[in-house]
């Protein structure tokens, strides 16, 4: 269906354009951004009034553990339109995700991890994401490559803990790079950053929480042109509930400030799941709005979280047709009543959802 947001104020990916537009959608596809007043009223078109608000891309949360449909309608309700899955199984549980005609899916699958680390004990882990060599790590990244996955995770531990040796890691880094595939690496103390690092994962997942990354660590995420994918909400809630000593989740805020004062890229991730067992569960598309607001409280203007969530992750997961309000991209758009580059929090007063021009659910 044809579609005309009138009179919009538009926040496109990177910047608040300027003045107020219709932005015509056709197809699911965006098919004009025109001065407001200017686009053609077709007979068939549907007119949405959007004066006194403005339009988003659609939020893209990179980091949730999916179970089923009804994640996805939750994430669509609260403007989250596609979501990067970062370890769930087995494979048909994605390709059924992906065919629900809801949030957009990418996935993971299962991810790697050493033979002692805690993560190896998850009932119903795939065997042979348990990973014991540098043949096996081959073995490992040819297995999600076949499955569709999309990108290569690993869970990286802190040193001591059981995890993927360093050999093992660099060789499913190396394979990863060879399929053409990021690697994402779950490293959630300064000890496992380092050794992720060390092995050339591409993003770095969870901010730590036993220290702040120190000044190296910083320099060689700028200098190897790793990205950042914090998922504060998911470390607030972990240190609010550990009971191990000197995990402060002020740690976590503080990383995320110098990542980005460095000026290395920081995408938006919540780690959102509703799995038993695990440090804090944290609730599906709401927790994206929370994301945003500690990005913020971190050090980010209201516009650079919103890049975070939008063109930013679009970029660094290769989703280069979304994340931005341009023609061409995709009709993944929200709608908010007011404007979040001055106030973060007003993403949650949503008025319209689509999912490439299909009208989501909207929170009553």
């Amino acid at each position: 269906m044809r579609e005309i947001f009138a009179g919009v104020r538009i926040f496109d990916g990177e910047r608040v354009m300027d003045g107020s537009h219709d932005v015509v959608t056709d197809a699911g596809v965006i098919a004009a951004v025109e001065p407001a007043g200017t686009a053609k009223r077709h007979a068939d078109a549907r007119i949405l009034d959007g004066h006194g608000a403005m339009l988003l891309p659609g939020l893209i949360d990179a980091h949730v553990h999916l179970r089923g449909p009804g994640d996805l309608e939750e994430l669509a309700r609260w403007g989250v339109t596609t979501a990067l899955d970062m370890g769930s199984w087995p494979p048909e549980l994605i390709k059924q995700l992906r065919d629900e005609g809801l949030t957009d899916v990418r996935s993971t699958g299962a991810g790697a991890v050493g033979p002692g680390s805690p993560q190896a004990r998850i009932p119903g882990r795939p065997a042979d994401s348990v990973v014991l060599d540098p043949e096996g790590g081959r073995r490992f990244v040819a297995t999600r490559v076949a499955e569709g996955m999309d990108y290569i995770k690993v869970i990286v531990e802190a040193p001591g803990r059981g995890g993927l040796d360093r050999p093992t890691l660099r060789a499913i880094v190396e394979a990863a790079h060879d399929a053409g595939r990021l690697v994402v690496a779950h490293a959630s103390h300064t000890g496992a950053v380092a050794t992720a690092q060390a092995a050339g994962a591409d993003v770095l997942t969870h901010a730590p929480l036993d220290a702040a990354l120190d000044q190296a660590a910083v320099t060689d995420a700028v200098s190897s042109d790793r990205t950042s994918v914090p998922t504060l909400v998911m470390m607030e809630g972990v240190a609010a509930n550990a009971p191990v000593p000197g995990l402060d989740y002020r740690h976590a805020r503080d990383s995320v400030a110098a990542l980005h004062r460095a000026g290395v890229p920081i995408v938006l991730g919540t780690d959102a799941n509703q799995a038993p067992g695990v440090p804090a569960n944290v609730p599906y598309g709401v927790s994206a709005h929370r994301e945003l607001q500690l990005l913020v409280e971190a050090g980010l203007t209201p516009a650079a979280a919103l890049h975070a969530a939008t063109a930013a992750a679009a970029g660094r997961f290769g989703l280069p047709d979304r994340g931005r309000i341009a023609p061409g991209r995709r009709a993944d758009l929200l709608l908010v009543d007011g404007d979040p580059t001055t106030d973060i929090t007003v993403t949650r007063a949503i008025l319209a959802v689509r999912l490439a021009g299909r009208v989501g659910a909207v929170r009553s």
